[in-house]
């Protein structure tokens, strides 16, 4: 569902750090079993540009199990047994909006075309290893990411959740973009409390709406 805004990798494509990204992924994909698939690491950006941002969702890295990974922060493709963390985020979402989700359903995609960004800091993982892919690279990219976001005059909401995620707060400067965080939605943390109940989903409707966005129809 592209608009007429720009790609926001378009400016960055042509960096050193780009660059080795593209060549470090030739050499991955070519000596292990890489997630997601290679035509997929960047699918987060092909279908949010900088005129249907709205929401940032921001993971760690990649599921790194076969046939999970897909592209889009915490989702799976159809049909595949959702992931804890993911069924928690659904939890979270019937409780706050009293909806009811498919739960054979953790394909993300509608909300992406609706301007909410999937994104991994790390975009790639070796299968079985997490966090086998955390390079610098990906750090500089990321960050560059998250600057050029900033510069959107649009109300942005972004949803960290769990420290990880959390000290990227430090990139959202613009008086018109908003953090909301909360626990990590993996059963660990989740029990432990600071995820249910959070409301992230109705509180970032409220803040795109009180900027004169439309608000997130978060079922799946």
């Amino acid at each position: 569902m592209k608009t007429n805004g720009y790609d926001i990798l378009s400016s960055l494509k042509n960096t050193e750090y780009f660059k080795r990204i593209e060549s470090f992924l030739d050499s991955e994909y070519c000596t292990n079993v890489v997630y997601p698939p290679r035509d997929l690491v960047f699918k987060s950006f092909e279908l949010v540009n900088s005129e249907n941002l709205k929401v940032v969702v921001l993971g760690q890295d990649p599921y790194h199990e076969p046939g999970q990974a897909m592209g889009l922060s915490f989702s799976v493709p159809k049909g595949i047994k959702l992931p804890p963390s993911l069924k928690n985020i659904f939890k979270e979402i019937e409780s706050d909006l009293g909806i009811s989700m498919d739960y054979s359903n953790g394909d993300l995609t509608s909300w992406a075309n609706q301007g909410v960004l999937l994104l991994n800091s790390y975009l790639t993982v070796v299968e079985g290893k997490p966090l086998s892919h955390a390079i610098p690279e990906y750090g500089d990219l990321i960050r560059d990411v998250l600057n050029i976001i900033d510069s959107i005059d649009e109300t942005i909401v972004f949803l960290l959740w769990g420290g990880f995620a959390k000290k990227y707060a430090k990139y959202v400067k613009n008086p018109k973009h908003y953090v909301l965080s909360a626990s990590h939605p993996s059963p660990l943390s989740a029990n432990r409390g600071g995820w249910f109940g959070c409301k992230c989903f109705s509180k970032c409707n409220k803040l795109l709406e009180e900027g004169g966005r439309k608000p997130i129809d978060w079922k799946n």
